[in-house]
C-alpha cells in the first residue's frame, strides 16, 4: 500500500507539459491536495478510512472544480487499485460490465481491489444504476460516483443505501489562494517564469469556488497578456475579465442552485424585503431561469402568503405572468422586478392559506359528513319530500343580505377555518365577519 501522502505514479514532464495548467498541476499525493478537510483532515471521515486501509464504495456530491475526480485517483493510488473512470454521459451498460468482469478476475486472481469512478453518476438512469447494485454489495468494484446533483433525487435508493455520501464544499479564498500559489511554484511551464496577477482576489471571485475555472482563467489570461522583456508577465485586472468574458453565475436550472435560489427569493417575498427579492430574482434571471418560473411561483406567492391582506396581489400576480409571457426577455425582467417589489412590500396574511389546509385535514381525518337537509339540493319531488332545501334561508331576502343558519356539518358546527388577521384589506373582512357571524370566534 502507497504512502498517504507519497506517490511515485505522477506522469513525467513531457507527458504533462502538453495538458491544460489544471492538468499539469492535478495532485497526485495527498497532501498536494488542497480543500475539503472536514473530509482529509485529522480524525476526518475519509482520512480515517484510508488510514486503516479501508474503502468502501461512495458518492462524492459537490460542485463543479472542487476535485471530487482528483480525490478519487488519489484513493485509487493509495490502495494501488485497478482504476476504470467512466463518464454517465458516453458510457452505458456495456461499459459498466465490462469494468464489473475486470473487477471480479482482479479480486479472484490477484487479490486486488478495483474503482469504478464514474463521474456525473446523476445522469446514469436506472437501468444503468441497477446494473451497479450487485457488484457494489458483493465488493467486487469499489464504487465512486461523481455528481454535481442532490444524489437523494438523482441516484436510486438501493445503490445510496450501499454507499456513504460525502459532501465536498466549494472552495473557499484560501484554498483557491494556496491553488494558485502552487501553480506558480510547481508548474513546469509557470514556474519558470515571472508571472505577477495584479488583483488575485477578482481572479478568485471569478473562478466562484471552482479551482479548474481558476487555472482555465489563468492560463487563458496570461495568454491574452503580452510578454515583459524578460519573459515574464503582469497580468492585468481588464485582461483577467477577457479571459472569463463574463462574472460566472453559479446557477445550475436543474439543481440545487435552482431550488435553494428560488427558496431565497420566496422567503425574501413573504419576509417582507424587496431588496433581498429583486437580487435573488436577477441571479436567477442571470443564470438562465425560465421567467415564467418566477413568474408563476409569485402568483403562489400573492395566495400564500399575502392573502386577503391585499386581494389586489393576486391580480398583480396574474396579470404578471401574462406580460411575461407576452413580452419575454430581457424586458420581463422589469415587469418581473415591479410585481416582486409589490409583492414584498405587501401586508402578509397566510389565512386564507390555514384555512384550506386545516379543512383539507378534517376532510382527509374525519368520515364522509352528510350535507345539512336545508342547504341539499332538491331538484326533483322525491327530493322535496325527504325534506331536501327544507327551512333553507335565501340569504339576499335579509337584511345586510346576511341570515345566519348552519351551512357546515352537524359535526363541524362551530368550526373556524378561516380566521381572518388585523393586517391591510383583512382587517375589515375580519371585522364585517365578526359583526355577521355573533356567535362565532374568530
Amino acid at each position: 500500500m502507497a504512502d498517504l501522502f507519497t506517490s511515485d505514479d505522477a506522469p513525467g514532464p513531457a507527458a504533462r507539459s502538453y495538458a491544460p495548467l489544471a492538468e499539469r498541476v492535478r495532485p497526485h499525493t495527498l497532501k498536494e491536495f488542497i480543500g475539503q478537510a472536514h473530509l482529509l483532515g485529522e480524525g476526518k471521515p475519509i482520512r480515517v478510512m484510508i488510514e486503516k486501509g479501508e474503502l468502501f464504495s461512495m458518492i462524492l456530491w459537490g460542485p463543479p472544480g472542487v476535485g471530487k475526480t482528483t480525490l478519487a485517483r488519489l484513493l485509487a493510488n493509495h490502495i494501488k487499485a485497478d482504476f476504470h473512470q467512466l463518464n454517465a454521459v458516453s458510457s452505458g451498460v456495456k461499459e459498466v460490465r465490462e469494468v464489473i468482469a475486470k473487477g471480479e478476475a482482479n479480486l479472484r486472481k490477484l487479490r486486488k481491489r478495483t474503482i469504478l469512478f464514474i463521474d456525473e453518476i446523476h445522469r446514469f438512469n436506472k437501468a444503468q444504476q441497477d446494473a451497479l447494485l450487485h457488484s457494489v454489495e458483493e465488493g467486487s468494484i469499489v464504487l465512486i460516483g461523481a455528481t454535481t446533483e442532490n444524489p437523494s433525487f438523482e441516484v436510486i435508493s438501493p445503490l445510496l443505501s450501499r454507499s456513504r455520501v460525502y459532501v465536498l464544499e466549494a472552495l473557499d479564498k484560501e484554498g483557491l489562494s494556496a491553488i494558485l500559489d502552487r501553480a506558480l511554484s510547481v508548474d513546469p511551464i509557470l514556474s519558470k517564469r515571472r508571472i505577477t496577477i495584479e488583483d488575485r482576489d477578482f481572479l478568485m471571485l471569478l473562478s466562484g469556488g471552482d479551482a479548474r475555472k481558476l487555472l482555465n482563467g489563468l492560463e487563458t489570461a496570461l495568454q491574452l497578456t503580452k510578454p515583459d522583456s524578460d519573459g515574464g508577465a503582469t497580468i492585468s485586472k481588464p485582461k483577467i475579465e477577457e479571459a472569463f468574458q463574463r462574472k460566472y453565475t453559479l446557477y445550475d436550472k436543474k439543481g440545487d442552485q435552482h431550488y435553494d435560489t428560488i427558496s431565497a427569493f420566496i422567503k425574501s417575498l413573504r419576509g417582507s424585503d424587496p431588496d433581498a427579492a429583486v437580487y435573488w430574482m436577477a441571479r436567477m434571471l442571470d443564470g438562465g431561469e425560465d421567467p415564467l418560473f418566477i413568474a408563476r411561483r409569485m402568483v403562489i406567492l400573492a395566495s400564500e402568503d399575502v392573502g386577503n391582506a391585499d386581494p389586489m396581489a393576486l391580480t398583480m400576480a396574474t396579470s404578471c405572468f401574462t406580460a411575461v409571457n407576452y413580452v419575454g426577455m430581457p424586458e420581463a425582467r422589469i415587469i418581473l422586478s415591479q410585481t416582486a417589489t409589490y409583492l414584498a412590500s405587501a401586508p402578509k396574511s397566510n389565512a386564507s392559506y390555514m384555512a384550506i389546509e386545516q379543512a383539507m385535514e378534517d376532510v382527509r381525518n374525519l368520515p364522509n359528513l352528510p350535507v345539512p337537509l336545508h342547504i341539499r339540493n332538491a331538484p326533483t319531488q322525491l327530493m322535496k319530500d325527504l325534506e331536501y332545501g327544507k327551512d333553507y334561508k335565501y340569504s339576499h331576502q335579509f337584511e345586510d343580505h346576511f341570515v345566519e343558519q348552519q351551512y357546515l356539518p352537524d359535526n363541524l358546527k362551530d368550526k373556524t377555518y378561516y380566521k381572518p388577521t388585523d393586517i391591510g384589506e383583512e382587517k375589515g373582512i375580519r371585522e364585517r365577519l365578526n359583526k355577521l357571524w355573533k356567535k362565532k370566534q374568530r
